[in-house]
């Protein structure tokens, strides 16, 4: 046996067990070795010319390469776990994942493609209920050029996945390991897995929302993002401020006096279901977290929190025409105030023979435009004052004096919509600017293009992702907007420039949504790396990392005081955060499917999601962003708590929601056979 190849063997197995140390001690002495060997050909290493210690070495590398060495330590791995004391079993199980995918990897690399797919095979069922979108992403890995081209796969073996776990399970995790002497698993454990070890006992099964994360920097380079500054308060100089000092925010009862002529009026902007409300569902329409530059326009009298803070903004903002402000201060003063006893009226729009065609939906914040996406490229709005002609849909008294109407859209009986076409591949997303005259949407072709509702033309292409856009998102103030693509990035553009003026990069997979805090000095933005970024604006740099879901991030939503942020996900997840500290709240658990749409009310007090289970559920944010945690662990159902209402369609998943500025909620999706 040749010296160098014995070295060679040592080098690899440091490699391979993760003994950075031992290894950079080794190839010092290497090279030192290397050095005086050129001066004096005459030495020689008796003790690693060996032949035995050779053999011996080689023998060891082979067996410790050998595929089955992956499959038997994880099987005795997994059945040790799951015989462990139920107090602890639920911790060590987390470790379960991420060793499977990386020996399921390892075994790729080292060229057993067979021995792989049979250990994959074997074990997936483990982890199918938990993580079934990640193995479908690995069940097509057949050779290690597949794993080489996977993004998923380098994303995983760049980064150690982090996981919390508390000082027993660890100790008991590292005595097993050595006592069984499983070194290919403890070399898997090591090179790949980062322990987060707190003391005491473990955590409870119910606060597993951080436990198993990957994320692309370090934990403590995460924790040094999240502690950066932020200003989460709204906008000086706002609209719903102005109205605040002003006094301007009517009472009840002189509500109460002006819904008739309201009603009126609202009934010939947009005989959208609206007319055929009477009182208080009148004075129900939208938070515009847009064209009011900001959103929190509480009632002082139901404001419990201190008042937001006042920021200035980073961004020029465009001036706002005073016949404009007057239309938004007059529906800030007829804003219905709602809260747990006092609900929202729904108006839902229904898609109809769409044919599975239906990408995604969008109405304005009026409610008078409803925008939809296709499949086949096109884009199509519907005006509901020329479909308010025509008989609307039932109307249905609810609970808790909730009323919801239903509008059918469909193409039936000649044309009733306003057709857009210059995309040349699906639409993705579609977004009405604050006022409604401007329309943006984003496609496969991997283009934003901006319409205009007035002269129903396509006025600016936009071009700079290089791959699909999966979402763009006018900011609360209209002029800029924000995309997110499969690229990886999310961009902010401006309408007066066809170049984007900032682009975020540092997802470790697409970014699926995008959302503008309300004061527009920062975008969040949902990947399917399953974490939300937060982003500030003028600086381009990540300001928060926000860690805990379990699959791809679909949903995000920014409450209107600025201070807090909800998302949703794939599983049906909805977490709420807190943006001041950047940590999670509490997690809203109640859909069976993703949720794909979010929005707050107008004062901030609910919290509406739509879903694909073809439901619309009304959250109470008060008590799901006051509840202490430890709280959370003694009372069971603290979900069930802050689920106020659960609204199902007929056979409807939910595409989008909004809220007007007083506090309507329209609601748009289309009719599925087959859910």
């Amino acid at each position: 046996m040749e010296e160098d190849q014995i070295e060679k063997f040592v080098a690899e197995y440091l490699k391979k067990k993760g003994f950075k140390q031992a290894e950079h001690a080794f190839q010092e002495e290497r090279q030192h070795q290397q050095s005086k060997n050129t001066s004096s050909s005459s030495i020689t290493t008796n003790s690693l010319s060996d032949p035995d210690l050779a053999k011996h070495i080689l023998a060891f590398s082979e067996l410790e390469n050998g595929p089955a060495r992956y499959h038997d330590g994880y099987s005795k791995f997994r059945s040790w776990t799951y015989s462990s004391l139920d107090l602890y079993k639920h911790e060590l199980l987390r470790v379960l994942y991420p060793v499977f995918i990386h020996c399921f990897m390892d075994l790729v690399e080292k060229g057993h493609v067979q021995e792989a797919r049979t250990f994959f095979n074997s074990f997936r069922e483990d982890h199918e209920m938990m993580h079934s979108r990640d193995l479908q992403k690995l069940e097509g890995v057949l050779s290690p050029s597949h794993l080489g081209e996977m993004e998923f796969a380098h994303s995983l073996r760049q980064n150690k996945v982090k996981i919390k776990i508390c000082q027993y399970s660890y100790d008991l995790l590292l005595e097993y390991l050595h006592k069984t002497k499983l070194t290919t698993m403890l070399g898997v454990i090591n090179e790949h897995i980062n322990f987060q070890v707190s003391p005491g006992q473990p955590s409870s099964i119910s606060d597993d929302t951080e436990v198993v994360t990957l994320t692309g920097s370090s934990q403590d380079e995460a924790t040094q993002i999240n502690q950066k500054e932020i200003h989460w308060g709204l906008l000086e100089d706002s609209l719903e401020e102005r109205l605040e000092k002003g006094g301007g925010l009517l009472s009840d009862s002189e509500k109460a006096e002006g819904e008739t002529k309201e009603g009126e009026l609202d009934e010939n902007k947009k005989r959208s279901g609206e007319g055929a409300k009477q009182g208080m569902s009148i004075k129900k329409v939208k938070k515009d977290k847009g064209a009011s530059a900001t959103g929190k326009a509480g009632r002082p009298e139901a404001n419990t929190v201190p008042m937001a803070p006042r920021v200035k903004p980073e961004l020029t903002l465009p001036v706002v025409h005073t016949d404009v402000e007057k239309s938004i201060l007059e529906d800030l003063r007829n804003r219905v105030q709602l809260s747990s006893v006092s609900l929202p009226s729904v108006s839902f729009y229904t898609f109809i023979n769409t044919h599975n065609g239906l990408n995604c939906s969008s109405i304005s914040h009026d409610g008078s435009l409803v925008a939809g996406g296709f499949s086949d490229s096109s884009l199509k709005i519907w005006d509901m004052a020329k479909l308010g002609q025509e008989p609307v849909g039932p109307v249905l008294q609810g609970e808790n004096g909730t009323t919801s109407s239903e509008h059918v859209l469909g193409s039936r009986g000649g044309k009733r919509y306003t057709l857009f076409q210059g995309h040349s591949g699906p639409v993705y997303s579609a977004t009405f600017s604050p006022l409604g005259d401007f329309l943006l949407s984003s496609s496969a072709d991997s283009t934003i293009r901006l319409w205009s509702t007035k002269l129903n033309a396509n006025l600016v292409c936009y071009k700079g992702h290089n791959y699909p856009v999966w979402d763009v998102q006018f900011s609360p103030v209209g002029h800029y907007f924000a995309s997110s693509s499969h690229d990886r990035t999310a961009r902010i553009w401006s309408m007066d420039r066809i170049l984007p003026l900032r682009i975020m990069a540092g997802h470790l997979s697409d970014v699926d949504c995008v959302q503008w805090h309300v004061n527009c000095n920062y975008i969040a933005t949902g990947s399917s790396d399953k974490t939300v970024r937060l982003w500030d604006v003028q600086s381009g740099e990540c300001v928060r990392i926000f860690i805990g879901h379990r699959s791809m991030v679909l949903s995000l939503a920014m409450s209107p005081d600025g201070r807090y942020m909800a998302s949703g996900d794939e599983d049906g997840t909805i977490m709420m955060w807190d943006l001041s500290t950047g940590r999670f709240i509490t997690p809203l658990i109640g859909h069976t499917s993703c949720v794909w749409t979010l929005a707050f009310s107008g004062e901030g007090s609910l919290l509406a999601s739509g879903s694909a289970d073809c439901t619309v559920k009304l959250w109470d944010v008060a008590s799901s962003t006051k509840v202490p945690k430890t709280e959370e662990n003694k009372g069971g159902n603290t979900n069930r708590l802050r689920s106020l209402k659960t609204l199902p369609t007929k056979s409807t998943p939910v595409y989008a929601l909004r809220f007007s500025r007083r506090n309507l909620l329209f609601a748009a999706g289309a009719l599925s056979k087959s859910v």
